[in-house]
């Protein structure tokens, strides 16, 4: 049987950002199905103010609906899809960035709903917190600078991290591009952005949330590095498969690689989904190949 792949976004991103990826997938015979956690996609909120003209001080401080979404919540969204997929075959969930947290919180509460786990340059908590990982050496070299620069209101009184991804300003922008797409034109790089919504929620999780040996640790998995990511940075990508090998030595990880940014392999999605297609190839053999 075909499987069908699940996609999981990272941070202020949705199954929009999906929808080049889907089409490779589809156009070489498989299903998917891209997720949006909950407060995402068209559960999300765009103030008023965050249209043209912008009102600042009213976009600091306007309510959003992701405002006490949890780790949790997420969690049981996503097991919901899984289960629904799972009754038409194998699963495999993939996930990128942040999106590797309630891929890998999933994944520790039902692991007989997942076949193969794919991460592209995401999160997998192993010995750490993902808060924690933040002040490990590995993470000096990420780019947060223009994250800080989009940053608006106090997340503290918001209830929720909110950024203002429809800036004019130049250096925000250029921040922005060289933490995210800096291999992009500044075409893509726009269009991607205009993809984003402002409102992400706050829980990164703790360490019930890390990753498990007798549930995580028994489904086959996978991590893509990617070579030029300056918001997860390779070394931080190694530290996390080093981790998790060592949680489960029987039952390591397939590293692959492919060159680009956080965001290069999502606007040219075509190596990626031919990648994707090698490494769950063991779902569809025949049973006596």
């Amino acid at each position: 049987m075909q499987p069908t792949f699940v996609l999981v976004h990272g941070a202020f991103a949705n199954s929009f950002s999906f929808a080049p990826l889907q089409a490779e997938l589809g156009l070489l015979g498989h299903r998917s199905v891209g997720v949006d956690l909950p407060g995402h996609g068209f559960g999300a909120t765009y103030p008023r103010a965050y249209q043209a003209p912008q009102d600042a001080d009213a976009l600091a401080t306007a309510p959003g609906s992701i405002e006490g979404v949890t780790l949790g919540d997420n969690t049981a969204h996503l097991t919901g899809v899984l289960e629904r997929a799972k009754r038409n075959g194998p699963v495999v969930l993939v996930s990128h960035s942040r999106g590797g947290i309630t891929a890998t919180a999933a994944a520790n509460a039902r692991p007989d709903l997942i076949d193969h786990l794919v991460y592209v340059s995401a999160w997998c908590p192993t010995a750490l917190d993902v808060g924690e990982y933040h002040a490990e050496p590995e993470m000096a070299t990420a780019d947060t600078a223009g994250l800080a620069a989009a940053v608006v209101g106090d997340p503290a009184q918001l209830g929720l991290l909110r950024s203002n991804f429809r800036t004019a300003d130049p250096e925000a922008l250029a921040a922005l591009k060289a933490a995210m797409l800096a291999d992009g034109t500044d075409e893509e790089f726009l269009a991607f952005l205009n993809t984003f919504q402002p409102d992400e929620n706050l829980d990164i999780g703790g360490p019930a949330d890390r990753a498990q040996a007798d549930t995580w640790g028994r489904i086959p998995k996978t991590y893509v590095r990617l070579t030029d990511d300056a918001s997860m940075p390779l070394a931080v990508q190694d530290r996390l498969i080093r981790e998790g090998d060592e949680l489960t030595p029987t039952n390591p990880y397939t590293v692959r690689t492919l060159e680009g940014s956080h965001l290069k392999w999502l606007v040219e999605p075509a190596a990626a989904a031919r990648l994707l297609t090698e490494v769950t190839a063991p779902l569809t053999a025949p049973a006596d190949s």
